[in-house]
């Protein structure tokens, strides 16, 4: 307790400017709150301030200290609110952002559900598809879906998220139903053009190695939603995350097939710049993300 109160005089002093001050701030004698720095300048073996009469200053090391003295004492706050329902209140503006069609039906209808829990926080959503830089345009959070590429970004995986070959009832009644991958080529695939972003196509275990495949049909298209809609009006087969669809498997809109040889799953992941200093509304929206997603039945009912 001691050295805690140390640490939290280092900052009131350099944060209001003298040992006055701080000594007004807390109601005690300025006397307390020089015995505190010298107790602290002791301990350490270093000079942390430079006082005079006129003022005082942070020395070298004392401004290197300080530094980690602010950084432990916001996690301690950051760690006490995370587990006190009565703890400090999150505030500020959030910008998050994540993938469009990811977006709008698994992260938009829950920021209305997180603002009701904290009504002082405010919220800016990106949805693009397009890799957005967090950190040179100012966000808070993304959001991503798929395998995360080397970065200095912190990641937590939210949810694991695989890839089924989905068809209507119908369509399989009408074409049959593919026993392996390489019955896709005599079906109606519903593929990503080839001016999309899925470069490698289909993704199957085959032989106990993950192949792609590139099937083909009468028509193709370069949104994801688009094709999703084309599948439910049993047009053809889709390959699509169980993000997408799992709602209309769960509802019998949807039968996935070929789910023997399915790609081993990837994640949906919060990245966020680095974890020291997160802000309590950063750690909030995402620990709120994680309990929404792992919630029972959430995929299949939504």
């Amino acid at each position: 307790m001691d050295r805690l109160k140390q640490l939290q005089t280092l900052v009131a002093i350099a944060t209001k400017g003298s040992l006055t001050a701080a000594a007004q701030a807390e109601g005690i004698a300025p006397a307390v709150i020089g015995r505190r720095i010298d107790a602290l300048e002791e301990r350490l073996g270093v000079k942390l301030l430079v006082r005079t009469t006129r003022r005082i200053s942070l020395t070298h090391e004392g401004a290197a200290f300080l530094e980690d003295a602010q950084r432990i004492l916001a996690d301690l706050a950051n760690a006490e609110a995370s587990v006190s329902a009565g703890g400090v209140k999150a505030s500020g503006h959030l910008r998050i952002t994540a993938p469009a069609g990811f977006g709008r039906r698994h992260v938009a209808p829950l920021v209305p559900k997180f603002l009701a829990l904290h009504p002082e926080v405010s919220i800016s959503l990106n949805l693009s598809d397009r890799v957005v830089d967090i950190v040179n345009e100012g966000f808070d959070c993304a959001v991503r879906v798929g395998e995360l590429q080397d970065s200095s970004l912190v990641s937590l995986r939210l949810a694991d998220n695989r890839r089924l070959c989905v068809a209507t009832p119908a369509y399989l009644a009408r074409a049959g139903t593919p026993q392996r991958p390489s019955d896709l080529a005599r079906h109606d695939c519903l593929t990503l053009s080839s001016d999309a972003s899925q470069t490698r196509g289909w993704a199957f275990v085959i032989d106990g190695q993950v192949q792609y495949l590139r099937p083909s049909g009468r028509i193709d298209c370069s949104d994801g939603q688009v094709l999703h809609a084309w599948c439910l009006e049993g047009l053809g087969i889709a390959w699509r995350s169980t993000w997408e669809v799992a709602g209309d498997i769960s509802a019998g809109r949807l039968r996935s097939v070929l789910e023997p040889f399915a790609a081993p799953p990837n994640g949906i992941h919060a990245l966020f710049p680095h974890a020291r200093h997160l802000a309590l509304r950063v750690r909030l929206w995402i620990d709120f993300l994680k309990h929404s997603y792992s919630a029972p039945g959430y995929w299949g009912a939504t």
